[in-house]
């Protein structure tokens, strides 16, 4: 049973499994259109629930949204102190530029000291870039693993997957007809992806 929700501009999606009787394992995803699309959360929760897992998720989405943006607004902070949460699930754009690394390494530390505060696991959401950006890949998955790895956080490597099929088939079908969001069948990979570095089961 899937159930949505909006409380003070905050898009909330509760899911849960077909096993009421067990703990639920709590996770929070943080990010922008490439998190909310298709309702990535949701289709973990789809994933968790094939395999026999109880699965509660809620989602701090907007569009065009960094970490910055998130930290800045308060909201963040407020729902990791909550105690509600098992893991924290992070994204931002392709962040392959200089600046975008900077933002990533810097409000990911933040956001790290924070969950270690309150003893939530975080971990990276790796995106990809635009179709039309082809060649900035390598800069994402590097710069996402580098944040992962300097903050001792999980890595979710979505994009290094996407670009591993890509190469091995040619078939692109992983985006969306705009050419950088997901297709349904590029979010339910990335939500299969999630799912496998979490380490649910």
């Amino acid at each position: 049973m899937i159930k949505y929700f909006v409380s003070f501009g905050l898009i909330l999606c509760c899911a849960f499994s077909a096993q009421p009787n067990k703990a639920p394992v709590r996770i929070l995803f943080v990010g922008n259109s490439l998190t909310y699309a298709n309702n990535l959360p949701q289709l973990v929760t789809q994933v968790a629930s094939k395999n026999d897992l109880n699965v509660k998720t809620e989602m701090l989405a907007y569009a065009n949204y960094a970490l910055e943006d998130h930290w800045n607004d308060g909201k963040l902070q407020k729902l990791i102190a909550s105690g509600r949460f098992d893991y924290v699930v992070v994204q931002q754009g392709p962040s392959s530029q200089a600046d975008g690394k900077a933002m990533l390494l810097d409000y990911g530390e933040r956001i790290k000291s924070l969950c270690i505060k309150h003893r939530v696991q975080l971990a990276f959401y790796m995106v990809w870039p635009a179709y039309s950006n082809y060649k900035m890949f390598d800069g994402v998955i590097a710069n996402y693993t580098l944040a992962a790895t300097e903050t001792n956080s999980i890595l979710c490597p979505v994009g290094q997957v996407w670009k591993n099929h890509f190469e091995a088939t040619q078939d692109f079908s992983y985006y969306g007809p705009d050419g950088f969001h997901p297709s349904l069948g590029g979010s339910q990979r990335a939500a299969e992806v999630i799912f496998e570095s979490l380490k649910l089961q």
